[in-house]
């Protein structure tokens, strides 16, 4: 579906719903959960069908009410930018790159828990990402990034 096609005023009510109606989840960290994500823009993940959900790693828990998580796939990608593990007797892959800042209210249902040694691993790679130094070279006269 083209993001033009998209109806933005659906998610927006929803989202509106979700504030007024929805007390945090308990959660932990390493737990995977529906979460409702929304319509976004660019190549931010959306979620999906009614709810716009789709499953979320919790990665680090700040309170009960903020938590950092990322998104999954049920498409399997290697790439550096995303970690593959199996869950169940299914390969999911966690995508390391759309880190994101959540209000708990967004979480529905917990689906189960990631190992604990893939759980590290994609804190390590996530960190690796943070961590990395890698700044742009700038065009002196428009302090943009060079291509």
């Amino acid at each position: 579906m083209n993001k033009e096609d998209v109806d933005f005023d659906d998610w927006n009510d929803l989202k509106k719903n979700i504030e007024r109606v929805a007390n945090s989840a308990l959660f932990h960290e390493r737990e995977i959960w529906w979460c409702s994500l929304g319509i976004n823009l660019g190549v931010e993940t959306d979620g999906k069908h009614e709810r716009y959900e789709r499953p979320v790693l919790i990665i680090r828990k700040f309170n009960r009410d903020v938590a950092w998580v990322l998104p999954m796939t049920s498409k399997v990608k290697e790439s550096p930018f995303h970690h593959s593990f199996e869950m169940g007797n299914k390969k999911r892959s966690v995508m390391l790159t759309q880190l994101k800042t959540i209000s708990t209210k967004r979480l529905s249902r917990k689906i189960g828990m990631m190992r604990m040694d893939a759980f590290l691993e994609v804190k390590i790679k996530t960190a690796m990402h943070l961590l990395k130094n890698e700044t742009p070279s700038f065009d002196e006269e428009s302090r943009r990034p060079k291509p």
